[in-house]
């Protein structure tokens, strides 16, 4: 079995990472694919806005916040019970079922979601997709749907952000600025007293009174909701290091994106992960398994007795041979770190991935 084989049939999170146009968002789909055909319940979440997993899966109205069922032919061989399923984050709809699912009751809830510097937040605050997808998947992998959860990340270093936005999370709770901010609440004071205080009126000069008191507000609203957030961020942080979370992380054989894996590998390793498949994308094949010199003499042999077409041959086959030798020895910093025995490398197919066909080609390189 391969390690990605294994990788499917084994986790409960299968998290997608990498530098940005290696294939991740291809990569997931097609995992997600292979599971379902291998019997399980699997959903596959992307955070990438582009439609392309919406277009290669044949779903023309695009991907919606919530999970929707991917109608799939798995054909005669598949596993029975196997479903697919996939969505695309939107996070102003995430924070807003967060906040719902925390609040007291609804009334609280609608004096968050009202406020504006709720909605600026929902929307543009930084960090704020990278914490809404990890409590995206907090909520898949309880959802008795599924029993995979498949995580398309942003490239490398907002896929970082993402696997630390439940601890930022938590340290912002305990940061000084947040007990600041929650006073008001705690002593009883309204917006308008509260923003008068002398700390925080400093504030407003800064950031404008408006922007204050409707920070003030949030605040306010927010309060006795705290230990819901820690609570799920705490969550999070530990199924990411479940046994049952892998990490897949995907690259090409470019020397920029095999710094940038390489770079992204050291981390994950430094964080205390493991990086369970190394998925080596769009790598020129080898053609047989000889090398560029043993095709470069078997052209010089050939004009040696006239066979001028042959060593034409043979001299083309010497040159895709060096390349594919080119790619591999790029690949030298990337093995290191990772064990060479979880590497599959996918070929450069002869047509873009677009469909749900060019997707089982791919899943036939990736899986056999």
């Amino acid at each position: 079995m391969s390690s990605l084989a294994g990788v499917v049939e084994r986790s409960s999170v299968v998290v997608c990472c990498g530098s940005g146009g290696v294939g991740k968002t291809t990569i997931s789909a097609v995992v997600g694919i292979e599971a379902a055909r291998r019997g399980r319940r699997v959903v596959v979440v992307t955070i990438d806005p582009a439609r392309r997993l919406a277009d290669a899966l044949g779903l023309p109205e695009g991907l919606a916040s919530l999970p929707q069922r991917v109608p799939l032919d798995l054909g005669p061989d598949a596993a029975p019970g196997g479903e697919l399923w996939a969505m695309m984050l939107d996070t102003a709809a995430m924070f807003e079922r967060v906040v719902r699912a925390n609040a007291a009751d609804e009334q609280q809830a609608e004096r968050i979601v009202q406020n504006r510097f709720y909605r600026n937040m929902a929307g543009a605050l930084s960090g704020t997709q990278e914490y809404m997808a990890s409590e995206a998947l907090h909520e898949l992998h309880g959802d008795e749907r599924f029993d995979l959860v498949v995580v398309d990340t942003p490239p490398s270093r907002n896929a970082l952000d993402f696997l630390e936005a439940s601890g930022v999370l938590t340290r912002f709770l305990d940061h000084k600025l947040f007990k600041l901010l929650m006073v008001p609440t705690r002593s009883g004071l309204k917006v308008i007293g509260a923003a008068s205080q002398p700390i925080l009126r400093a504030i407003g000069r800064v950031v404008g009174s408006d922007v204050l008191a409707d920070a003030v507000g949030f605040f306010q609203a927010f309060g006795g909701m705290e230990r819901g957030f820690r609570d799920r961020a705490q969550a999070v942080t530990e199924l990411l290091h479940e046994e049952t979370t892998a990490f897949v992380l995907v690259t090409s054989p470019h020397r920029e994106t095999v710094v940038e894996a390489t770079w992204f590998a050291d981390q994950l390793i430094e964080q205390g992960f493991t990086v369970a498949a190394t998925v080596v994308n769009r790598a020129h094949p080898r053609f047989g398994g000889g090398t560029a010199a043993d095709a470069e003499q078997a052209a010089t042999a050939s004009e040696a007795t006239g066979a001028a077409d042959a060593a034409a041959l043979w001299r083309n086959l010497a040159e895709l041979r060096a390349i594919a030798e080119s790619e591999h020895e790029q690949l030298g910093p990337l093995i290191e770190r990772v064990d060479a025995d979880t590497l599959v490398e996918v070929p450069l197919l002869p047509t873009d991935v677009h469909d749900v066909e060019a997707l089982e080609m791919l899943g036939r390189h990736l899986f056999g």
